[in-house]
């Protein structure tokens, strides 16, 4: 999470940056290209991220973002309210990636993301610390399994808190997943 002065220049060849060469300023898209590498061919995977992620355009990690997105392996995007941690007071996103779209039963999302923006949820349980309550974790949960086609329950959009959106739409955004951009 946010690891800075990492070594990356230890591993600048690595086989494992199919989607550029991750900044030794940030060792998050080295984390998550990493994991992407060791994925299965219908594999999936999520991260908890900051959300500097989803806009940051410094030492390559904007161009690491648009490859994965023009690879169409990014599902969903949730951001999140700060004080969800302990150890870090700012606000943070969820990332989920599939490498195949239309596998597991589940309807084709190809050429669309699901953008899911929670930063007004969230219960003050001490000065510095919120929680998520249950029907709020539910609320974005059931979003995410009705968009993906895996319930009875079909998807809508919701204008505040969620949207599918195709690959164009983020393509001309500059490739940016900041969920508040398309709710």
């Amino acid at each position: 999470f946010n690891l800075k002065k990492w070594g990356a220049s230890q591993v600048a060849e690595d086989s494992r940056w199919a989607y550029g060469s991750p900044s030794d300023g940030n060792a998050n898209f080295a984390w998550v290209q990493h994991s992407i590498h060791h994925l299965a061919p219908d594999g999936q995977a999520g991260f908890v991220l900051a959300n500097g992620s989803l806009s940051a355009n410094t030492k390559g990690e904007g161009e690491v973002r648009k490859k994965l997105i023009e690879d169409d392996i990014v599902d969903c995007i949730v951001a999140l309210p700060g004080q969800l941690f302990y150890t870090t007071q700012i606000p943070v996103c969820l990332w989920f990636l599939d490498r195949n779209k239309a596998s597991h039963g589940e309807r084709d999302r190809s050429g669309e993301t699901l953008f899911i923006d929670a930063r007004q949820m969230g219960q003050k349980i001490s000065r510095t610390q919120i929680d998520l309550t249950l029907d709020e974790v539910e609320r974005i949960t059931s979003t995410f399994h009705n968009w993906r086609g895996t319930t009875e329950e079909s998807y809508q959009d919701v204008l505040g808190f969620c949207a599918s959106v195709p690959t164009e739409d983020i393509e001309k955004q500059g490739h940016v997943l900041t969920p508040g951009r398309y709710v």
